[in-house]
């Protein structure tokens, strides 16, 4: 079993009702179902508190949309995958519909419950804060100092997933509660200041290691220190503490910072809280309670699949024709940096409108490996299930493609075991998401690197990305024991001629690295190059799926950042003012 911070039902605990004896006066009563001081600010009450925190990473009580992870929004909204399913299938209620085709409005739930989320998250290490100086004498100094460092850490979290979500919001820290202020807080004022010193905060005074792996350690603020630094352009910053981070960093359970030999490793839960892993959403199975698992992902998997593949349902996040076509490499190996990939042959070869019946044959041409490990496509084994079929696991491939999710998708040999059977589907996964992992982490110090003219050593981190999933001994094997596809690739052997072909290189590595994991819409915005890569994706999967991507546009100005909610607009009263275009 995973060693880490959530086990069981870790919320219900705070929750519990006060049991109490019977009193002369009714006013010595404590109310039913609230919490006595004394068991708040004890030891155990903090770590309560502290893990309440934490478990809105996943948006737990709230939409797909809210988690962490960023599904919907960073993918999808990202052009690695589309909605997927049919066009009348929301996921219950849900419009990730809008999402792919940038029609959002201020009235769409899941903006609001992706809002709601993150400050439910920010409200619980508040609470930590607000509580501490009353500690009673079992929290020692130590303790103290853990403890906010970990409250301020997740409060930089939720607020650095607001920051890059909505721009500009209102930011409330320990100090404003209910009826002394917090209605009165506007969004007007820019957060990264407050957002870099909680990490900061977090840097100089959480340990190295943890009791509980999951939790958050000092390495793990140093480097979303350096992310938030990024964010900003402040190049220099950055990578002064990713170089820090790269020769120094530990996990909570004190592995050296490293990329994992198999890719794969990394979306399987048996491998959870590996050396790649910086900071991750814990996922627990069995626990008597679903939202402990990653239960935003219930629906990413492959449509009708019966006993013969995962959970059965419900064919959503399918990966997009363009991303597909992007892991199409050279002959020498290296990925078409031109955007050729799009075009003629170059583009995968796949089998939309084909019958499972009908013969077909997979792709001969060169790919990168890491395209088996990320999509599931017909011809190609889905892991342990099966090879996959193509259409009869797909609902609706004239609205969403031929292609089928493969990352975070657990094992045949794991169903039932690190899977929560006690709902109506086992999609419920023990798979941790990581937030931050350390290829991603190299990546993002190769742009810095790139920013302060330091070529050569941006290559080298782009080029230990590449060389892992160089690893033949990993690549997907057909059913015959020799490699599934023509695997193909090699690392950057030439210096970049200048930076703007060092930041195509990163860039486009960012993109194979680490599709469908929530990062590709950010990215985008972040390097400014968003109106122009999302309406050429939209224009491209538009001749492919007519039905989900007709008419629609990117709108510069506007959909870089999602609209302040108009449930909260008019709870603010006129507080609030709405992000333009909207």
């Amino acid at each position: 079993m995973k060693n880490t911070i959530i086990k069981g039902a870790l919320v219900t605990a705070m929750i519990s009702l006060v049991t109490f004896a019977c009193k002369d006066k009714f006013l010595d009563v404590p109310a039913t179902g609230q919490l006595a001081l004394n068991q708040i600010t004890s030891k155990a009450g903090f770590e309560g508190l502290l893990l309440a925190s934490y478990a809105q990473l996943n948006g737990r009580g709230y939409s797909r949309a809210t988690s962490s992870f960023n599904w919907v929004r960073g993918s999808i909204s990202g052009g690695d995958a589309n909605k997927g399913s049919n066009s009348g299938d929301g996921g219950g209620n849900t419009n990730f519909n809008t999402f792919q085709r940038f029609e959002i409005l201020p009235s769409n739930g899941d903006v609001n419950d992706k809002w709601r989320g993150m400050y439910e998250g920010i409200s619980r290490a508040n609470a930590v804060l607000r509580a501490l100086p009353a500690a009673s004498s079992d929290v020692s100094a130590a303790d103290k100092q853990r403890l906010s460092a970990e409250a301020r850490f997740l409060r930089a979290h939720y607020y650095f997933e607001l920051k890059r979500s909505f721009n500009m919001v209102p930011y409330v820290d320990e100090t404003v509660d209910y009826g002394s202020g917090i209605e009165l807080v506007k969004n007007d004022t820019d957060i990264w200041p407050k957002i870099e010193a909680d990490f900061k905060f977090a840097q100089d005074n959480l340990p190295e290691t943890q009791s509980s792996a999951g939790r958050a350690n000092k390495w793990a603020a140093a480097t979303y220190l350096a992310k938030t630094y990024l964010y900003q352009k402040k190049y220099t910053e950055a990578k002064t503490l990713f170089d820090l981070v790269i020769a120094n960093g530990t996990t909570t359970n004190g592995k050296k910072y490293a990329l994992v030999a198999n890719y794969t490793d990394v979306f399987n839960a048996t491998k959870d809280n590996n050396e790649e892993s910086i900071f991750a959403i814990q996922a627990a199975v069995n626990t008597g309670d679903v939202a402990n698992s990653a239960q935003e992902l219930d629906l990413n998997f492959p449509y009708n699949t019966g006993s013969n593949g995962p959970a059965g349902c419900c064919g959503f996040f399918a990966p997009s024709f363009e991303l597909a076509n992007s892991f199409r490499v050279s002959a020498t190996g290296l990925p078409l940096l031109d955007g050729s990939y799009n075009t003629g042959a170059n583009q995968l070869k796949n089998d939309q409108g084909i019958a499972s019946s009908a013969p077909f044959t997979p792709d001969a041409g060169p790919v990168d490996p890491r395209l088996d490990w990320s999509i599931g496509r017909r011809g190609i084994p889905y892991l342990d299930w099966q090879v996959h079929p193509g259409l009869d696991w797909i609902r609706d491939q004239s609205y969403a493609g031929p292609f089928s999710p493969k990352k975070f998708v657990y094992y045949r040999s794991q169903d039932k075991t690190l899977t929560d059977g006690s709902s109506w589907t086992d999609g419920y996964s023990a798979i941790n998401y990581n937030i931050i992992r350390f290829a991603d982490v190299l990546l993002m110090a190769a742009e810095a690197e790139i920013e302060v003219g330091s070529l050569e050593t941006a290559r080298t981190y782009i080029n230990q990305v590449r060389t892992r999933a160089a690893n033949a001994s990993f690549w997907v094997k057909g059913t015959n024991g020799s490699n599934a596809a023509n695997y193909v690739i090699s690392n950057y052997t030439t210096p970049f001629a200048d930076k703007a072909a060092a930041r195509t290189a990163v860039q486009f590595e960012r993109k194979l690295e680490l599709s469908g994991e929530g990062h590709r819409f950010y990215d985008l915005v972040r390097w400014g190059v968003a109106s122009t890569v999302l309406n050429a994706y939209l224009a491209y999967e538009s001749q492919k799926l007519t039905l989900g991507y007709g008419g629609a546009k990117f709108t510069a100005g506007k959909d870089e950042y999602l609209p302040i909610p108009q449930v909260q607009m008019d709870l603010q009263q006129g507080i609030f003012k709405q992000n333009p275009g909207y």
